[in-house]
């Protein structure tokens, strides 16, 4: 299983030094005007969004040395308040078995649940993690463009809806270290991903496709939980 990773955007704005004159912004070109109205879309739609549930299948790919993938499948959660959020991704299956997983993060604090070992590992201060968690899920133009820079590749339409896609760099060294790129497919309309491919660094890659997309819909009562009992063991990381 691959380990978890942070995520990031790609950009260029341009500057023309004149020589003898002083400095003048070049004239923004097509594809820039393009991804400053993405991102003015994603600042309205993120003002009215809440909550979403989404179906997904996450393939974790690596080509070298020894060609593999895994393809993790089940639904995750996302929920805004204000200035908080949180979000949980409850696996179902791995590989085509039953591997029941609950990832849920919430006030910088990041827990996994192994239902077959019954254990909860937890990871603290991993807030500067959390623009990658929400990455396409509620996060305004203004979120990106404070983590990320932001190339615009233009739409494309999946599953009959039209989508925006961005690609993405992180302007965090770390980030960017551990995840040199990100390609994002938003439905700006609802602020919502319906695909993301992360660059893993050499011969690794992930790819996270979201269906049965609900926007600002209840979400079940155990949505950022788990239950856990008497013999639950617990560690710190």
């Amino acid at each position: 299983m691959h380990r978890a990773r942070k995520l990031v955007f790609a950009a260029s704005m341009a500057l023309v030094l004149l020589p003898g004159l002083a400095a003048f912004a070049a004239p923004a070109t097509p594809d820039e005007k393009e991804k400053e109205k993405v991102l003015r879309q994603l600042d309205a739609a993120a003002a009215n969004f809440r909550s979403t549930s989404a179906d997904f299948e996450f393939d974790s790919v690596q080509t070298d040395p020894i060609p593999d993938t895994d393809k993790q499948k089940g639904t995750v959660y996302y929920e805004r308040k204000g200035g908080s959020f949180q979000m949980a991704a409850h696996i179902r299956e791995l590989n085509g078995k039953i591997a029941p997983k609950v990832y849920a993060y919430a006030s910088g604090v990041f827990k996994l649940y192994e239902k077959l070992t019954n254990q909860v590992t937890r990871f603290s201060k991993l807030s500067q993690y959390e623009s990658y968690l929400m990455l396409g899920f509620g996060a305004s133009g203004k979120d990106l463009e404070q983590k990320w820079e932001i190339k615009y590749l233009g739409s494309e339409v999946l599953d009959g809806v039209k989508t925006e896609k961005l690609e993405l760099v992180a302007k965090d060294p770390a980030v960017k270290k551990n995840i040199p790129k990100v390609t994002v497919w938003l439905d700006t309309e609802r602020a919502v991903s319906l695909k993301q491919v992360f660059d893993e660094g050499p011969s690794e890659y992930r790819v996270c496709v979201y269906f049965n997309i609900k926007v600002n819909q209840p979400l079940p009562a155990d949505a950022f939980t788990f239950k856990t009992d008497s013999k639950t063991q617990y560690a710190d990381r």
